[in-house]
């Protein structure tokens, strides 16, 4: 039988099976362990905004190609 026909949870790891994720990030010049930082440190990195800035000529091709239609072409 399925699980969801005997309504029973599916079992999740213990925290002696879970694999540990260690998060670097560079601070100064420098990669080190957000682990390692302290409370003030930890709590900046927590609330930075991350985005992303594309390269201005990225935007302009969005922008412009699909409204661009190529001349027409003539052949003699």
């Amino acid at each position: 039988m399925s699980s969801s026909l005997n309504n029973e949870t599916p079992k999740t790891p213990t925290q002696k099976q879970r694999t540990k994720c260690e998060v670097w990030t560079r601070v100064m010049g420098y990669h080190r362990p957000v682990s390692q930082f302290n409370k003030g440190k930890k709590s900046e990195f927590y609330s930075r905004v991350y985005y992303k800035e594309e390269h201005p000529s990225t935007a302009f091709m969005k922008k412009y190609a699909s409204t661009h239609k190529p001349a027409a072409v003539c052949l003699k």
